[in-house]
């Protein structure tokens, strides 16, 4: 029997063709893809297709988008093989760390992909981005899917989706994952990393989890940086975590304005992750004692967490855990592949 594949197109540059009357760029009807990607046709697998509606823009992406998204996924997830979400690529790293945390006891894969320009453009990327996510997600071996996870497809490289981040605005290579090798990599032939490919083994069906608390924020450090702004954090309303940026492997000042502040909101009951602003490394708050003193006041090391999947974690925890116990032990712990296991 013919595999079958869904696209949900939630909105992004891959959906935009140019108006001929207005010139101004308008999504088109994706039930008519196969007129704008003949190429289709020639695959022994079925594609059908869903949208938004109305669509999406990436920078418009929210805790509620997400789980429209993974209702989607959950609504089809008996009659598709695998699916290939278009999406925007300027949060694409956000949503796809959010689904991972989101979609329990996943055996099929889910493959975020978009473009630089439009599908309908002459030098576009858009087509054989989606034509290789296409071809991924319905890529199986003795009925198991080969790549069972939340993954992001750009130019010739699939990564897993919760280890990515956004680093070029310009360039068709958009995404990079520093911390993780490449799930798949993409020439004549479709290379699979398999010793890098989570292959789960929990036992269950699969289930969506809705629950996303978006109390959290963003501290990042800079040189500079005055108490009036850091209180502002870490003291506004209703504030229940908070994803710290610290310097290189995990180190801040040592003001005693600024320890303090951190205090004062850990005993308030604020959850604080400390991830690096380096594209590649870990936090070893060990190693430093301006590191230490994060790590003696409770601050919790978020290792080698990208900060996209630091802040949909923490979204996902404080929405999904009965206690906070529960809460600072996932933390610590790689729940989806999102980072390096603590005894590595």
């Amino acid at each position: 029997m013919n595999k079958r594949v869904l696209i949900i197109y939630t909105g992004g540059t891959i959906g935009m063709a140019v108006d001929a009357d207005t010139n101004a760029l308008v999504p088109f009807d994706f039930e008519n893809i196969s007129r704008k990607v003949p190429e289709l046709k020639r695959f022994d697998f079925n594609v059908d297709s869903v949208s938004f509606d109305p669509i999406v823009d990436s920078s418009e992406m929210a805790p509620d988008t997400w789980v429209k998204l993974s209702g989607l996924i959950e609504k089809y997830y008996p009659d598709y093989d695998g699916f290939v979400v278009l999406h925007g690529t300027d949060t694409m790293s956000y949503t796809a760390s959010a689904l991972s945390f989101m979609l329990h006891n996943l055996q099929k894969p889910v493959i975020l992909t978009g473009s630089q320009l439009p599908l309908g453009a002459i030098r576009t990327d858009g087509k054989e981005n989606l034509l290789t996510a296409l071809e991924i997600a319905a890529a199986h071996k003795n009925e198991q899917a080969l790549v069972p996870e939340v993954c992001i497809y750009f130019q010739d490289k699939l990564f897993r989706g919760n280890r990515t981040t956004k680093y070029n605005a310009e360039h068709f290579r958009a995404f990079r994952s520093d911390n993780y090798p490449p799930l798949a990599e993409v020439g004549l032939h479709i290379r699979y990393n398999y010793p890098y490919i989570r292959y789960t083994t929990l036992s269950g069906t699969f289930s969506v989890a809705r629950r996303m608390n978006n109390n959290v924020a963003l501290l990042k450090m800079f040189p500079g940086i005055n108490e009036s702004v850091v209180r502002s954090v870490l003291e506004a309303p209703g504030i229940r975590g908070v994803v710290l940026e610290t310097y290189g492997s995990g180190n801040a000042p040592t003001l005693d304005w600024f320890i303090k502040a951190l205090r004062d909101a850990i005993d308030r009951g604020v959850i604080i992750i400390n991830v690096t602003q380096c594209l590649a490394g870990n936090v070893e708050m060990w190693r430093y004692e301006t590191g230490r003193h994060l790590l003696n006041m409770g601050v919790i090391s978020g290792h080698d967490i990208t900060t996209e999947a630091a802040l949909t974690k923490l979204m996902y925890l404080l929405g999904n855990s009965p206690t906070e116990e529960e809460l600072k032990m996932n933390l610590n712990e790689s729940l989806k592949g999102e980072m390096k296991p603590v005894s590595m």
